[in-house]
């Protein structure tokens, strides 16, 4: 049988061993413990993190797609435990994302794919999302459009163009995800791709690029010449 946390040595402890040594001293096990450890009785926190994690073959990016359901099937883990530890993540999202810069000049497809994996590598379902950018290609700001299922997501061009002119933008970059990892484009991708860049020829605003996000990769229309 494990020990609880409160028989190992002070400086073992998870809580203790962060704030003499620092986060990063923690394992990942280690880490959940301390999300979890409240209330544990039976077995030490760092057990179940270690339960946890194996669920998932320590993947933690995996672990951040669990919905609080699949948090909740494990055997001690309730909803409050499933609700911090699904809160904990979506923070360490979060702040990935807000290291992008706010003003950033866009001069290749990477530069985009930068601000766009941390917010949809790890999504279940498809989000479309759009640049809007000045003429010096600066990113003037960015707006989640649409959100879908796992295999799609309706894309209105008239909220599109009248979003573009709202901030004046002189080019927008379009982009979505594919759950699936797929990062080929579908008939239906191609489809709005068109609309949209018809669309902003009409109104002077220039659709500079369209990009397909995986977990771990991205497709670009304008690197592939399809724009």
């Amino acid at each position: 049988m494990s020990l609880k946390i409160t028989d190992w040595a002070v400086e073992d402890r998870p809580r203790e061993k962060l704030i003499q040594k620092g986060a990063t001293s923690l394992s990942d096990a280690e880490l959940l413990g301390i999300l979890i450890s409240s209330g544990t009785k039976e077995r030490s926190a760092v057990d179940l993190g270690r339960e946890l994690l194996g669920s998932v073959n320590n993947n933690l990016n995996t672990l951040g797609k669990l919905s609080i359901a699949d948090l909740k099937k494990l055997k001690g883990i309730g909803t409050a435990r499933a609700v911090t530890i699904a809160a904990a993540l979506e923070l360490g999202r979060r702040r990935k994302l807000s290291e992008v810069p706010d003003v950033l000049q866009i001069k290749c497809s990477k530069d985009v794919s930068d601000i766009f994996q941390p917010l949809l590598s790890d999504l279940v379902h498809e989000e479309f999302w759009i640049l809007f950018l000045n003429r010096s290609n600066k990113v003037i700001n960015k707006m989640k459009l649409s959100q879908g299922g796992i295999s799609g997501t309706v894309t209105d061009v008239r909220i599109v163009m009248k979003t573009a002119i709202e901030y004046l933008a002189s080019g927008i970059i379009v982009c979505h995800n594919h759950p699936s990892g797929n990062l080929n484009p579908s008939e239906s991708d191609n489809k709005i791709t068109q609309k949209i860049k018809e669309a902003g020829n009409l109104m002077d605003i220039q659709l500079l690029d369209h990009l397909i996000i995986s977990e771990k990769d991205y497709y670009s229309f304008a690197d592939n010449g399809l724009l």
